[in-house]
């Protein structure tokens, strides 16, 4: 039952309309319940899977406060952590060890035959947090069913965003209530997400799985087009979903966290990871890894930059999954973007000295857009890594692309474009125009200081746009697959 199917939208009116009839006390066993039968439609195995995972946090979290000493509750953690760690990298490497341990000795490769729950790296991330914060005593056990809904919430199990146990817990108690506001401004998220999702995303889609599908034989010019549309279709299906889910949450009443933050707008690397794509998964990483990795704040430089190759790493391993299977090419997606981040802390003294010496040059907003498109370009680099079944895949697209770039105005002029090909990047420039409009003040709290017939305007061609442009039912949406 995706987000973008017709008994998804059956689903949440009668949610809506039970949370708002039950008394306030039956209102988180009410939610609990949506999210169960909505989870339980991946299957029961899937199921299964997410109780188990909810009843190991849930153990562990209660045992950390139990008296005893440290390193009784020490071991509590490591057993519970390691369990919770155990279960993610058996659903996402399982069979995929088996087949190159196979390959090593050999054998006939033995198979699990599992289906990876959807959603699980996102829900086992909130668990493990949640385990680790109880121990740090930033947050109390919740009741179990407290902990269950916090991580089986239906709007954000498939795909996040990662929220903190501190942030979501203390907002599914009875007093859960929806606020006008917050359902005016949900309503207008969902449909936001919508657009980014059938109308961008599931529009790009169709070019960039069929040169992805022939690397070797799809014409240069093509895999270039292909390369450019996977970076719109991947952060329009993923931050579309986050908008869906943070609005569908804003009916109940529940506020989630930010998780994009315009990235294409980003002017380093090191920013487009920090602070504006997957934002919740960055922050975890660096709470939960990088901080532990590198001690203190003055811990030696060299460490610092092995931390981080370490967290990319973690980074891409993560991304591995059934989104696009699992393969080696996540590991160097991984740490090339973490050594784009490495070598960025390098040169930051050398920038900082040519700022120093020539401040109108450096902040001028010629080389800003220059940074931008380095920075985009870089990015575009690693998305080949991420998108191609293979590395040798993702090397032959590039080198492909490499070799044809000397002729790539003669190229465009040959080219045979389609109506697709057009609709594409016209859906990619009204998109970069909203960013680039919101980027000082977000579109929808512009939009709710303007003139109602403005904002009705702008709603009402959203939902021509889904109409006319939308392509429905085309597929589930990337993230919830890893």
């Amino acid at each position: 039952m995706g987000f973008t199917s017709f008994a998804f939208f059956l689903f949440v009116p009668v949610i809506i309309a039970g949370f708002r009839i039950l008394p306030p006390q039956f209102r988180p066993l009410w939610l609990l319940s949506a999210s169960v039968l909505f989870y339980a439609g991946y299957g029961l195995e899937s199921l299964l899977h997410l109780v188990f995972v909810v009843g190991v946090a849930h153990a562990t979290a209660k045992a950390l406060v139990a008296p005893a000493n440290r390193l009784r509750r020490k071991t509590v953690l490591y057993l519970g952590v390691g369990t919770l760690v155990a279960a993610l990298g058996f659903s996402k490497f399982g069979d995929f060890a088996l087949m190159e341990l196979a390959n090593l000795t050999g054998t006939e490769p033995l198979q699990t035959g599992l289906t990876p729950p959807p959603g699980f790296s996102f829900y086992i991330f909130m668990a493990i947090a949640y385990v680790v914060d109880v121990w740090r005593d930033m947050v109390r056990p919740a009741s179990l069913i407290q902990t269950a809904l916090q991580l089986s919430w239906f709007p954000k199990v498939l795909a996040g965003p990662i929220e903190r146990a501190g942030a979501i817990l203390p907002q599914l108690g009875d007093a859960m209530q929806a606020k006008p506001a917050q359902t005016m401004l949900g309503l207008q998220l969902i449909l936001w997400g919508l657009v980014k999702k059938v109308v961008v995303a599931d529009n790009l889609a169709p070019f960039v799985d069929q040169a992805f599908a022939i690397p070797a034989y799809a014409p240069p010019m093509e895999l270039l087009i292909s390369l450019y549309f996977f970076a719109f279709q991947l952060y329009c299906d993923f931050s579309g979903y986050t908008d869906m889910a943070i609005g569908l949450s804003l009916l109940f009443g529940i506020a989630l966290h930010e998780n994009f933050r315009r990235p294409f707008l980003s002017v380093s690397v090191a920013e487009f990871w920090s602070r504006r794509w997957h934002i919740s998964l960055g922050n975890w990483f660096r709470d939960y890894l990088f901080f532990p990795l590198t001690g203190t704040a003055k811990s030696h430089a060299m460490r610092q930059h092995m931390a981080l190759l370490a967290v990319f790493a973690a980074s891409g391993l993560w991304h591995a999954g059934q989104g696009y299977g699992v393969g080696w090419a996540f590991l160097v997606w991984g740490l090339l973007n973490g050594a784009y981040v490495s070598a960025e802390k390098l040169l930051q003294p050398t920038g900082r000295r040519l700022t120093k010496r020539f401040p109108r040059v450096m902040n001028s907003a010629a080389v800003t857009v220059l940074r931008g498109l380095v920075t985009f370009h870089l990015i575009l680099i690693t998305w080949a890594f991420f998108r191609a079944e293979t590395v040798g895949d993702a090397l032959t697209i590039l080198r492909r692309i490499a070799l044809a770039l000397p002729e790539l105005p003669h190229l465009v002029m040959r080219y045979p474009f389609s109506t697709g090909h057009y609709l594409g990047v016209a859906l990619i420039a009204a998109l970069l125009l909203i960013e680039l409009f919101s980027e000082r003040h977000p579109l929808i709290e512009r939009l709710r200081r303007a003139p109602a017939a403005l904002r009705w305007t702008v709603w009402y061609c959203g939902l021509a746009a889904l109409l006319v442009l939308g392509r429905w039912g085309d597929g589930a949406f990337i993230y919830q697959g890893f």
